[in-house]
């Protein structure tokens, strides 16, 4: 019997870690499997896999999608929450990798600091998973892509899932975070142009994404401007889970950066609203907004299920083109 030597493993750690071709793939692969789910095709292509799930900040949308989605491609679960795990606290980080991974044949994080979860991917044997990184957020703005394209592209074409995207303006209004740095990477990555608007104090830290130019990016002081022209205009909650003690600042800071109707009025008339959730109506959006109809939040929040369980099989068995 001829062998051959084990193939690299694959981390998803920030949106950069993939090419624009392997999206296309994804995107693909996702609107495959998303229309074998609703037509309640049995697909177990990652039976007898496990995946180890590792929260270290709460989560309602994240845990209910990877575990979902895990165990309709047929895998199973473990579940780690921060009393259970304490990554670097009870052992190095760097041991639980060796431990978890031999374990377990792929591993999703969600935590504080992005330089934990480097650190457990280093020493990790399978694919690790950022699941939300103070820094980064891939997969949710893996999931805004694939609702994107749903609704103005067409997801089940190869070659042309991420032509709708080409030229696009996407609007980014509020905190500097870990999802506008996922976004300057993506439009750097995908050729579509980021308007940035945050309060003085709040601007995304441009080093971060490690972006290689300032082309695919403009930044503007007033959220009306960045939202003029856009196709896509989305936001987060002003607040992060881990910046509570700053909240009464925060509100007053950003009380200008409420996306409402004046602001998807100068965007495109077909403009797409999106925001990751969870969302307080009144604060960074508008009730007539997220309930109106250019808002696709809740197509947003299911599709978080269907790109993982894309990106799932690619990292445990490549490309398939079943």
């Amino acid at each position: 019997m001829s062998s051959f030597p084990p193939a690299p493993v694959r981390h998803y750690l920030q949106f950069s870690d993939l090419s624009a071709d392997e999206y296309a793939h994804l995107f693909t692969r996702a609107a495959e499997i998303k229309r074998k789910f609703k037509a309640y095709e049995k697909y177990h292509p990652l039976a007898d896999r496990t995946l180890a799930m590792i929260f270290e900040k709460a989560s309602t949308r994240t845990r209910v999608s990877f575990e979902a989605g895990m165990y309709q491609l047929g895998g199973s679960v473990v579940h780690l929450t921060t009393g259970d795990s304490q990554l670097g606290r009870a052992e190095p980080i760097e041991d639980s990798a060796r431990v978890i991974s031999r374990m377990t044949d792929l591993v999703m994080i969600r935590t504080y600091g992005h330089d934990k979860i480097e650190s457990f991917a280093s020493h990790s044997r399978v694919p690790v998973i950022n699941g939300l990184t103070n820094e980064f957020h891939p997969c949710q703005i893996l999931a805004d892509i694939f609702t994107y394209i749903e609704h103005r592209g067409s997801p089940g074409a190869e070659g042309n899932a991420l032509d709708c995207l080409k030229g696009k303006v996407v609007a980014w209004v509020g905190d500097g975070n870990n999802m506008a740095n996922t976004w300057l990477q993506a439009a750097e990555l995908l050729g579509f142009t980021l308007h940035l608007s945050t309060p003085s104090g709040y601007e995304v830290d441009q080093s971060v994404a490690g972006l290689r130019s300032s082309a695919s990016y403009k930044i503007f002081k007033d959220p009306h401007e960045a939202c003029r022209g856009a196709s896509l205009v989305t936001t987060d909650v002003w607040t992060s889970m881990g910046y509570e003690a700053e909240n009464e600042a925060r509100m007053k800071a950003f009380a200008d950066w409420c996306v409402d109707e004046d602001m998807m009025r100068v965007a495109q008339p077909d403009a797409l609203f999106m925001h990751c959730l969870p969302a307080h109506r009144g604060e960074e959006v508008s009730a007539e907004v997220i309930d109106g109809p250019q808002s696709v939040v809740w197509d947003e929040a299911e599709n978080r299920m269907h790109v993982q369980k894309a990106l799932m099989e690619f990292l445990l068995l490549g490309r398939v083109h079943a």
